[in-house]
């Protein structure tokens, strides 16, 4: 379960790679702008704001991010990104942080491009920082019992999940796109006792909070953080 107050705790750091991202968009007018992984609504409302003229439209798989959306006048849908197809007024697709969680991402991209009309942008970031300590450790600690048993099915994602920019950059283009694809690394300083525990809490640990119980999530978290400072 997606908890939009842990995930916005950090929605300064967040958001950056989703500004730069569609500061690149060069449409000026848009029909229809589409928010696919729309999270809980506070991105989604400054598309409203970029495009003024345009239909809004927003999808996250999570029903608590999309009543969050909603809590910010944003007219969510609950439903899966495979199952989305472009109307035909759709002049933006934007996804940020969302395509990561779907391994046929790339098939998706091509089948996006082919439904779209000549002239549309498509928008993506996908994160790839799933070979850092902060991942590494909660995957080693996953692979520990009693976690083990409860946790074997868990598709915790890895590198090769995300592709290079390169690999992107030529899947576009064999569809006939004009392709600007970059790779950045953000540093970030975070403060607090535990600060990337608090972090990865509400990103990815997500789908580890699902499948334990309220003591043995409690048991896992600090068994977790000396993997994170390295004091074990």
């Amino acid at each position: 379960m997606w908890d939009p107050d842990v995930y916005l705790a950090f929605s300064g750091h967040r958001n950056r790679p989703f500004y730069e991202l569609v500061s690149r968009v060069g449409l000026e007018r848009a029909r229809r702008v589409v928010d696919l992984g729309c999270g809980p609504g506070h991105l989604t409302r400054y598309l409203a704001r970029r495009w003024p003229g345009a239909v809004i439209e927003a999808l996250d798989s999570s029903p608590e991010m999309v009543a969050a959306a909603a809590e910010r006048g944003i007219d969510a849908t609950t439903g899966d990104l495979r199952d989305w197809k472009p109307k035909p007024d759709t002049d933006v697709v934007v996804s940020n942080a969302a395509l990561h969680c779907v391994p046929e991402h790339s098939d998706l991209l091509v089948r996006w491009v082919d439904e779209l009309a000549p002239g549309s942008w498509i928008a993506v970031q996908i994160p790839g920082n799933f070979e850092t300590p902060s991942h590494a450790a909660v995957r080693a600690l996953a692979r520990r019992e009693p976690y083990a048993k409860l946790m074997r099915d868990i598709p915790f994602r890895v590198g090769a999940v995300v592709q290079s920019p390169a690999y992107y950059a030529e899947l576009l283009m064999d569809t006939g796109c004009k392709v600007d694809v970059w790779e950045t690394t953000y540093l970030h300083q975070l403060t607090g006792e535990h600060p990337v525990l608090d972090w990865i809490t509400g990103s990815a640990l997500v789908p580890v909070r699902e499948r334990l119980s309220d003591e043995s999530w409690q048991q896992f978290r600090q068994e977790l953080i000396p993997l994170l400072t390295g004091r074990r």
